[in-house]
């Protein structure tokens, strides 16, 4: 059973945040398999501040944040230019329309689609979830 260590960008613990995923004030922290939730523990986002938009050292800072609690999977509403740097170490999943319980319930029953792009390391894309589906996108799409 593959389970995976999954970042939630947030304010509140309830719904994403409102901004990119870089911004969020915290960082929810589950495992999630194919059959259960498992709330690991909240981090405070203490990354540098950017110098300018997209600023490489905060991705930078993030990536280390959060790899230093073995997350392997980052979620949030939305994601700014860096996702091109932060994909790299992790699989983003765009959340348009749900809360972090809703999409918590999705990815439980998309364990493997995580799993394959996890696999596929660096070149991967990213996952946008549309009306509770999750479908898998190339970074070649800039609509991030």
């Amino acid at each position: 059973m593959e389970t995976f260590i999954c970042a939630f960008g947030t304010d509140d613990g309830i719904d994403f945040t409102n901004r990119h995923f870089g911004d969020s004030n915290r960082f929810d922290i589950y495992k999630i398999d194919e059959k259960t939730v498992t709330f690991v523990k909240q981090i405070d986002n203490n990354s540098e501040e950017e110098k300018e938009h997209a600023d490489a050292n905060k991705a930078k800072s993030i990536a280390q944040i959060l790899k230093a609690q073995g997350v392997q999977v980052v979620f949030a509403k939305r994601f700014g230019p860096n996702i091109i740097r932060i994909k790299k170490k992790f699989v983003c999943i765009k959340a348009t329309n749900l809360n972090i319980s809703e999409m918590q319930k999705i990815t439980v029953n998309n364990i493997s689609l995580l799993n394959d792009l996890y696999k596929k390391g660096e070149e991967r894309g990213y996952i946008v979830e549309t009306n509770s589906i999750l479908k898998i996108v190339n970074l070649n799409n800039k609509n991030i």
